[in-house]
């Protein structure tokens, strides 16, 4: 089957996916595909019409099943120094090289050759195939699948993500947050400053603020001493303020990042940091101008895949991994909005997270056969009857 799985991937790897661009032709690719096996698929399009999510099952229909879930959209390649096309698979030695072989179209590849074995298989526990949209930007097109399930779509007895973790069995990682705190505050000439109201000035002490909430977040560090690092982090990643050395700004923007623990609550260090803003800056702001504000929005949100010790994912996953304990990561992926819905989830796939997003990404083909072989059991499950 690694002849298939790398033939696949290397069509996969040819659509370029980054995520502002659409996936419907990688799509057409994989209902295709999936028809020529008698396979029937679904698309559920975003509201553009321009990117969907596929959802396939094989097996008897209506039922739960287990759901193999995979994104479709990558990152993008501008300003990385690829020794290759990073859209033509390259193989070298033992690895292969090429935008989204780890994360995660080796995965997405590896389920589609397997997809001969599935039909051929008389499931009695359907298998599902869920292909998703823009992940990398926050996981937003999966959410439009899962608000489908126990609806439209069976809600899945187990749901298998299968992100890049060695072939580990992940039950547990970090949620992601990321906001942008605005700070307006009022021009004038840098030679008359007191008349303005400088906003990169006033948006200083924020994130100092919010650098004290770090270091509070590491003193409370990881109650279930399995991160790492172990500590929910913020971080600031963007700032963008000003227009010239004399003129003093009236806008400054921040960018900030919360990756949580289950059960840290990234919307308190938002309140803390605008009550911070309404108590210690804001006043003097508004002494010069009522118009001056500090405002904080939400651009990203998807929650932490907490432990769910025992779980039928669980179960399934370090059975066909030939495995007997799980492991967390600190990357977020789509396992945790499954979970969220009701369908119990891990994360098992193919490859390091440590290649992805670099340029000169590579999966190693040990790992693809590693995948095979995990699907080759998850099959043999469904047909026992999970």
């Amino acid at each position: 089957m690694t002849g298939n799985t790398i033939s696949i991937l290397e069509k996969l790897v040819a659509f370029d996916t980054t995520s502002d661009r659409s996936n419907l032709p990688l799509l057409d690719y994989v209902r295709d595909y999936l028809a020529g096996f008698g396979v029937a698929s679904t698309l559920i399009h975003d509201e553009t019409g321009e990117k969907a999510n596929l959802v396939a099952t094989i097996g008897p229909v209506g039922e739960g099943g287990i759901a193999l879930s995979g994104h479709t959209d990558c990152v993008p390649v501008t300003g990385q120094p690829w020794e290759s096309d990073p859209f033509t698979l390259t193989r070298k030695g033992d690895r292969l090289y090429g935008r989204g072989t780890c994360d995660m179209k080796g995965f997405d590849a590896a389920v589609l050759a397997a997809v001969p074995a599935m039909v051929a298989a008389e499931l009695k526990t359907p298998i599902h195939i869920i292909f998703s949209y823009d992940e990398e930007i926050g996981c937003v097109g999966v959410r439009r699948a899962i608000a489908q399930l126990g609806q439209d779509l069976p809600m899945p007895l187990a749901v298998i993500v299968g992100e890049p973790t060695n072939m580990k069995v992940v039950d547990a990682h970090k949620g992601i947050a990321d906001f942008e705190t605005t700070v307006i505050g009022v021009e004038a000439h840098s030679s008359v400053l007191d008349t303005g109201a400088n906003a990169i000035l006033a948006a200083l002490p924020l994130m100092l603020e919010l650098i004290e909430i770090r270091e509070q977040a590491k003193a409370i560090g990881d109650y279930t001493g399995r991160f790492d690092p172990p500590y929910s982090s913020i971080h600031i990643g963007k700032i963008k303020g000003g227009t010239a050395s004399n003129i003093v700004p009236r806008e400054c923007r921040f960018v900030w990042e919360v990756r949580a623990i289950p059960g840290f609550h990234a919307r308190d260090v938002c309140d803390r940091l605008m009550g911070f803003a309404v108590r210690e800056i804001l006043p003097g702001l508004h002494a010069i101008s009522e118009e001056t504000d500090i405002s904080t929005v939400q651009l990203v949100s998807a929650p932490a895949l907490a432990p769910d010790p025992g779980s039928l994912a669980e179960r399934i996953a370090l059975r066909a991994a030939g495995l007997n304990e799980t492991q967390t990561v600190s990357y977020m992926t789509e396992a945790g909005l499954f979970q969220r819905a009701g369908a119990p989830a891990i994360v098992c796939g193919p490859g390091s997270i440590a290649q992805a997003h670099k340029p000169n990404e590579f999966i190693e083909i040990a790992q693809l056969e590693a995948c095979q072989a995990f699907l080759g059991k998850i099959i043999e499950i469904a047909r026992e009857g999970a």
